[in-house]
């Protein structure tokens, strides 16, 4: 049976909402759950001008298995997922979850389970750029005084046996 994961993918390159909805229509799906994630203007009342993503070199494989369980748990057809990273300006799409299932409320439990566990377990970091020239890293944290190490930067990879959806 095919996996019911089409995409699975972190990218340099902007991403595409219209290319996520492809890989999740068919025609058996009756509903289709999307969120995409955009760079916002401010963070803490603070303006922000621009956003760096950092990824870890094992995003890509944590990425797929949110996604894997995500099928897993629920009653879905099909799942595309992917996570920009590198330099966003302000309104740039971030991240894109789309899913498609039978009817809507299977769709969208699943695209808000997969986002929320993107979100909590996929190593991937922001540093928020401001207006004042100040910039802060959100997702890294640390319970002691010790200094946070620095976000692995190890080259963009795609999970083998996934595709990227793109030629």
């Amino acid at each position: 049976m095919p996996s019911k994961v089409r995409q699975v993918g972190i990218s340099e390159s902007p991403l595409s909402v219209d290319q996520a909805l492809r890989l999740v229509s068919g025609s058996a799906v009756g509903g289709i759950a999307v969120f995409v994630g955009t760079v916002r203007n401010s963070d803490h009342g603070a303006d922000v001008v621009s956003l760096d993503y950092t990824q870890h070199s094992s995003a890509v494989d944590v990425l797929a298995k949110c996604a894997e369980e995500t099928a897993d748990q629920h009653d879905v057809l099909a799942i595309a997922v992917e996570h920009r990273v590198g330099h966003l300006e302000v309104g740039d799409i971030a991240v894109v979850v789309a899913v498609g299932a039978v009817h809507r409320g299977e769709a969208l439990a699943a695209c808000a389970h997969l986002i929320n566990t993107l979100k909590a377990e996929v190593p991937i970091w922001k540093e928020q750029h401001f207006v004042s020239g100040e910039s802060e890293w959100v997702g890294l944290s640390s319970d002691s005084d010790e200094p946070v190490a620095a976000p692995d930067t190890s080259p963009i990879e795609a999970r083998p046996g996934v595709g990227s959806g793109r030629p």
